[in-house]
């Protein structure tokens, strides 16, 4: 059974569900999906940053585990187009983590545009690598990642993996996390929306904008009805409440 833990931020509560629809309606083996949501992490101060609510809690994951067996984390405003059961075969256990070594700058100063949770989109080393990971729970290098040690660790030595060596961390084909608007259009395993899901106006026109609309409707049961629309507008009630 595959272990994936996932963003899960209220304000975009629609953006987790169709990531979940979307592995769900994919997978050939049994997946626990398991939300981060912050609720479920009593005490635990995740965005003490002031960017998402997963933004810490993602590095909580093989104390979860109880620095056990293997899991995946995805970020919550992803859509994931081929069977999990593919990237599960890639674990190699000589890595503590494995990611898509994205190397980029990015042609777009601000996330969310349009939207009451606009906000700056800096460039900095590793960016995005932490937005998918294949965690070997178990490795030793990972058992410094104890509830303390994430609490007091800074946003950059956690996104940076500052707590292993270079060889400790493993790579994966850039098709598991395949930036939309950063990247040209390419076949994606996992389609991650890193700047605003579909549901926004300003990226209902994006690559795999459809395809995220109509994966909505079928997890909420409203086929026939405008994709865009309805998405955009679960997206708005979800931030007002």
């Amino acid at each position: 059974m595959i272990r994936l833990f996932c963003g899960f931020d209220p304000r975009e509560a629609a953006a987790y569900h169709v990531f979940a629809q979307s592995v769900i309606e994919r997978s050939t083996v049994p997946v626990a999906l398991i939300p981060l949501h912050l609720g479920m992490l009593s005490g635990f101060d995740g965005r003490r940053d002031g960017s998402n609510d997963f933004g810490f809690s993602r590095y909580l994951i093989p104390s979860l585990c109880q620095f056990s067996g293997w899991a995946i984390f995805c970020d919550g405003d992803m859509l994931c187009r081929e069977d999990l059961a593919e990237l599960w075969k890639l674990r190699d256990e000589r890595f503590a983590i494995q990611v898509v070594k994205h190397e980029y700058k990015t042609k777009h100063p601000y996330k969310y545009t349009g939207t009451p949770m606009v906000s700056s989109n800096v460039d900095y080393p590793r960016k995005n690598q932490s937005s998918v990971m294949l965690w070997f729970c178990g490795h030793p290098a990972n058992a410094v990642l104890t509830r303390e040690f994430v609490t007091d660790s800074g946003a950059s030595f956690l996104h940076r993996f500052e707590w292993l060596k270079e060889e400790q961390i493993g790579g994966l084909p850039i098709k598991w996390n395949h930036l939309v608007r950063e990247y040209p259009l390419e076949p994606a395993a996992i389609a991650h929306f890193t700047l605003g899901v579909p549901g926004f106006p300003h990226y209902r026109d994006d690559d795999y904008a459809q395809e995220w609309a109509q994966t909505y409707l079928r997890a909420v049961n409203l086929m026939g009805e405008n994709p865009l629309s309805v998405t955009r507008r679960a997206l708005e009630d979800s931030d007002n409440g």
